[in-house]
């Protein structure tokens, strides 16, 4: 008789939870990208294993722009042609109450863009990263814990600037990994490659000898990711699709040159 109590409120738990992620999952208002969308430039400049921040335009999206005092609200990872040889290349991302899906370039075209590479990634860890993301498609994420959606109910929660980032792992369950980019930090993780690892400065030596500064890097849990972290990391590089090769900004129309000669 447990059993079965338990699992109708899982059941009702999950319901909620899922209406509480379409909800978030709408547009907050009306974008407007300071770019012009490009997708064949966009795809020529990607290499798998590419993160592609995107500013979006969810509610949820606005919330997590706020806590984390950044432009990016989400990240995908772009896995090239790893999916189909034959077919164009694609994201993996995770959207909240969906989990992990495959999706083409063409679904973030209207969105500010911003490509972020890994420094120094070879052939076979672009392939463990990619390979990584692609075999967790169709991973879906438990939505019962409705204390971690409802936090984002209010887009700019009235909290201490320096407490605002911890609110996106509070709880750190389900709901905060479909959320945040833990999903593409696990991936370079697997990998042991760093975004942005805490460094704790200790002193050593003696006597004779002058005090050395040592790093050490631990890395931090994957749940405690944003899409910033890999806008900051020294590790990761900024990469711009490339304008036409005839570029030349003595022929573009300006809009006051469209003005009409005074009679």
């Amino acid at each position: 008789m447990r059993d079965s109590r338990d699992t109708a409120l899982d059941r009702l738990l999950d319901r909620i939870g899922c209406a509480l992620a379409r909800r978030l999952d709408k547009p907050a208002g009306r974008r407007a990208p300071h770019t012009h969308g490009n997708l064949d430039a966009l795809a020529a400049a990607l290499m798998p294993g590419d993160v592609l921040l995107v500013e979006g335009d969810s509610k949820i999206g606005a919330a997590i722009k706020y806590l984390t005092q950044s432009t990016w609200s989400h990240a995908a990872l772009h896995v090239g042609t790893a999916l189909d040889p034959a077919g164009p290349p694609m994201l993996v991302e995770v959207e909240i109450g969906h989990g992990c899906i495959a999706a083409p370039l063409a679904k973030h075209a209207d969105a500010n863009l911003r490509i972020c590479r890994a420094r120094g990634l070879g052939e076979a860890d672009r392939r463990a990263v990619t390979g990584f993301m692609v075999e967790r498609i169709g991973l879906r994420y438990d939505m019962r814990n409705i204390l971690d959606l409802a936090r984002y109910l209010l887009p700019e929660p009235p909290v201490p600037r320096r407490f605002r980032r911890r609110m996106l792992a509070l709880g750190s369950g389900d709901p905060t990994r479909a959320i945040c980019s833990s999903l593409i930090a696990q991936a370079f993780q697997s990998i042991r490659y760093p975004i942005l690892p805490d460094i704790v400065h200790e002193e050593g030596g003696d006597d004779h000898a002058r005090r050395q500064r040592l790093e050490i890097l631990h890395i931090r849990h994957h749940s405690l990711f944003a899409p910033r972290d890999f806008d900051l990391s020294p590790y990761f590089e900024i990469v711009k699709p490339r304008l036409a090769p005839d570029f030349d900004h003595r022929r573009l129309t300006w809009s006051e040159d469209r003005r009409p000669c005074p009679q």
